[in-house]
C-alpha cells in the first residue's frame, strides 16, 4: 500500500495521529509499534500498574547512566512498549501542567502553543465525567473519571494537609493548581483510558489505517534533505516502507532521538563518533532532556485502605477481586498514587506566588525503588518531586545498532539549586505527613526518620531519589535561530522535508505535572497542522 504518512511509536501521541488523520478518507496512514497490540488484563486493570511498571512486561524498562548527583547509582527510566505507549503502564493521573508552562513556550518563539492556543485543545480531547465548565470538556476521547476506590485512608492525607496550611482543591487543571486532594485519572468504567483505547481502538477497521505491531523502526531512510520512508525490523527480517508524503516520529523523548541519530540527524560530533555520515547536522537532537526528580518519604501504617506483603492483606485481596469483576470498583482500580498536590517549598511572598514548584504522589503502599524492591508489611508513601529542574541532561548513542537501548544521561540534581529546592521540598512533604490527622495511622517512618540537617537530607536524597517518569525535551521545538531547536512551531523538523515529531521531546520546558495529558494535547495539535484545520 502507498501510505500518506507513516506513524513512527503507538504510544500516547502516535494513537491520537492515527486516528486523527485516518478521519480524512484521502489519507492512507500506516502506524509502526514496536510492542504488542494489546496488553491484557495487566493494561486495562488499573492496579495492573504494579506488575508492569518494575518489570519487563510491556515496558521497555530502560536505564540512565551512572549518576552524579545520585551518588553514581543508574536511574531506571520505565517507558510503555504496548500499543498505547506509557498511557497503557503509568499511574494514569490527569494533569495538564500550569497555564504558565505554555505562555513559556509561547515566549520562546513558539506561536500558537501558549495557555489560550492550548486551553481549547485539551478540552476538544476530554470527556469529564464530573467536571463541565470553561477548564474541561465533555464529549472528547479521552475518559477523565473520579477513581473508584472508595478508600477511607486518602481523606486523613488531605485532611493532614490542610493542618498543614495547604488548601483543598477538587480540580488541579481548573482555575487554580495550588493545593491538595484527590487525583482525577484516565479511566472508563473502572478500566485503564489508555489513549490505544481513547483514540485508536474504536477506528482500528478503518480501510485507510494499518498497524504494524511487534515491529521496531530501525531509522528514517533519506534522500537530500526529504525524508522518504522508514525501515523496521519485525520477526527477524527487516522491512522498507516508503512514503510521499510525511514521515512523523512519536518514539518519546528517548527514542525518537535515538532515531534521529541513528539516521543521520543531529551533533556532527556524536555521528561521527560512531561512524555515522552527518546527513543533517542538528545540534539539538538529544540534548535539552529534563525529567522530574523525585524522593519518597514512607512510613508504615496499619489503616484501612493501605495494601502491602502481609497476611492481613490475604482476605481483602480476594474481596477486591470479586468487586473488580463484579462491579469494576474497588482496590483493583487503585493507581495507587491516589491523592497528592501541588505546593510550593518556600513560604509566602514569593516570586511566582501561583506557580507552585513541587507536586506530591500519595501512594497507598510501601514503595522502594520504582516497586522493584518488595517491602514486607503495610505502610503509605509519598513521592515528593521537583517541577521545574534547572539541571539539563541528554540522550545519545551507545553504538549503532539500533535495537540497543539509548545512551540516557538526566545528569540529575547537576544544578545545585534542584537539590536546595528538593531539600526544602522535603522537608514541608514531612511537616504535612506529620500532621494529627495522620497520627492514628502514621507508624515509623521507613528511612528518613533521624534526618535533621540538610547534610543528612541531601545525602538521603542521592541515596534514594530517581526520576517520577516525565522525560521531555530532546528535540526542541523553537524558531531556526534558536542553536538547539530540533523543530519548529508546526513540529517540522528544521533543515528536512517531510518529517516532524510530535511527542514530549518537543517540549522546550518541562510542564508542572504529569506529561501524557499533555502529549494527547501535542498530538492533536499537529493533527490540525497536518489537516490545514
Amino acid at each position: 500500500m502507498d501510505f500518506t504518512h507513516l506513524i513512527v511509536g503507538g504510544g500516547a501521541a502516535g494513537c491520537v495521529l492515527a486516528a486523527r488523520l485516518s478521519e480524512d478518507p484521502a489519507l492512507r496512514v500506516c502506524l509502526i509499534e514496536a510492542g504488542p497490540s494489546r496488553g491484557g488484563a495487566l493494561v486495562s486493570c488499573p492496579a495492573g500498574l504494579a506488575v508492569t511498571v518494575p518489570s519487563r512486561l510491556y515496558n521497555w524498562a530502560f536505564q540512565t547512566e551512572p549518576q552524579a548527583g545520585l551518588n553514581g547509582r543508574r536511574g531506571y527510566q520505565p517507558r510503555g512498549k504496548v500499543l498505547g505507549g506509557s498511557s497503557a503502564i503509568n499511574a494514569m493521573v490527569y494533569i495538564r501542567g500550569h497555564p504558565q508552562d505554555y505562555d513559556d513556550w509561547a515566549a520562546l518563539g513558539n506561536p500558537g502553543w501558549g495557555w489560550d492556543d492550548v486551553l481549547p485543545v485539551f478540552r476538544a480531547t476530554e470527556n469529564n465525567e464530573r467536571l463541565a465548565d470553561a477548564f474541561h470538556g465533555r464529549g472528547g476521547p479521552l475518559n477523565v473519571a473520579d477513581l473508584r476506590t472508595d478508600n477511607a485512608f486518602t481523606p486523613h492525607f488531605i485532611q493532614a494537609a490542610q493542618q498543614a496550611g495547604w488548601s483543598h482543591n477538587p480540580d488541579f487543571n481548573g482555575a487554580r493548581q495550588e493545593g491538595v486532594g484527590n487525583y482525577q485519572v484516565m479511566q472508563r468504567g473502572g478500566e485503564r483510558c489508555s489513549v490505544a483505547r481513547a483514540y485508536l481502538e474504536p477506528v482500528l477497521g478503518r480501510a485507510n489505517l494499518h498497524l504494524i505491531s511487534e515491529a521496531q523502526v530501525l531509522g528514517v531512510l533519506l534522500e537530500g534533505r526529504r525524508a522518504v520512508g522508514v525501515s523496521y525490523r519485525q520477526g527477524g527480517r527487516t522491512h522498507a516502507l516508503r512514503t510521499q508524503g510525511e514521515v512523523l516520529l512519536c518514539a518519546g523523548a528517548l527514542q525518537t532521538p535515538q532515531l534521529l541519530l541513528l539516521s543521520g540527524i543531529g551533533p556532527a560530533a556524536e555521528l561521527q563518533r560512531h561512524g555515522i555520515p552527518v546527513a543533517h547536522a542538528l545540534p539539538g537532537v538529544g540534548r535539552n532532556l529534563q525529567d522530574h526528580v523525585d524522593y519518597v518519604l514512607a512510613y508504615r501504617s496499619p489503616s484501612p485502605g493501605l495494601v502491602g506483603i502481609s497476611p492481613r492483606c490475604l482476605v481483602p485481596a480476594v474481596q477486591a477481586f470479586r468487586r473488580y469483576r463484579q462491579e469494576r470498583r474497588g482496590l483493583l482500580t487503585s493507581n495507587y498514587a491516589e491523592a497528592g498536590g501541588f505546593i510550593h517549598s518556600t513560604p509566602s511572598p514569593r516570586a511566582e506566588p501561583d506557580r507552585p514548584d513541587l507536586q506530591l504522589h500519595l501512594v497507598i503502599s510501601l514503595l522502594e525503588d520504582h516497586a522493584r524492591k518488595r517491602t514486607l508489611g503495610m505502610g503509605f508513601s509519598c513521592h515528593v518531586c521537583l517541577l521545574r529542574p534547572r539541571s539539563r541532561g541528554s540522550v545519545t548513542l551507545h553504538s549503532t545498532d539500533p535495537l540497543a537501548p539509548p545512551r540516557i544521561d538526566p545528569r540529575f540534581l547537576e544544578d545545585p539549586q534542584d537539590m536546595s529546592t528538593l531539600v526544602r521540598g522535603f522537608r514541608v512533604t514531612r511537616t504535612l505527613l506529620e500532621m494529627p490527622a495522620l497520627d492514628p495511622w502514621r507508624g515509623a517512618p521507613m528511612h528518613h526518620g533521624a534526618l535533621q540537617t540538610d547534610a543528612q537530607i541531601e545525602d538521603s536524597i542521592r541515596q534514594r531519589a530517581d526520576t517520577i517518569y516525565h522525560p521531555v525535551g530532546t528535540c526542541r521545538m523553537g524558531p531556526a535561530a534558536d542553536p538547539d531547536a530540533v523543530v519548529d512551531a508546526q513540529l517540522r523538523v528544521h533543515g528536512i522535508a517531510g518529517l516532524r515529531v510530535v511527542d514530549a521531546s518537543i517540549m522546550p520546558t518541562l510542564v508542572g505535572g504529569n506529561t501524557t495529558a499533555p502529549v494527547v494535547m501535542i498530538a492533536e495539535k499537529a493533527a490540525r497542522y497536518l489537516l490545514r484545520k
